[in-house]
C-alpha cells in the first residue's frame, strides 16, 4: 500500500471538501466559492484553475 510521507510537511490529501470553483468567461479567471453559503471567497490572477478544488458544471 502506498504511503505519502513525510506526515505534517503542509502538504494536503486529496480535494479541498465545502469548496468549489466556477471559470467566469467575462474576466477569464476561476473563482472559488464556499458551498455552504454560495459566497465567492478567492479569485485566481492566472488563468489555471485552483489545485484540490472541484470544478462547478
Amino acid at each position: 500500500m502506498a504511503k505519502n510521507p513525510p506526515y505534517g510537511d503542509g502538504h494536503r490529501h486529496g480535494a479541498v471538501k465545502e469548496r468549489s470553483q466556477t471559470y467566469n468567461p467575462k474576466n477569464n479567471r476561476w473563482t472559488k466559492r464556499d458551498n455552504e453559503t454560495g459566497q465567492f471567497i478567492d479569485q485566481k490572477s492566472d488563468d489555471e484553475p485552483f489545485k484540490g478544488v472541484r470544478k462547478e458544471k
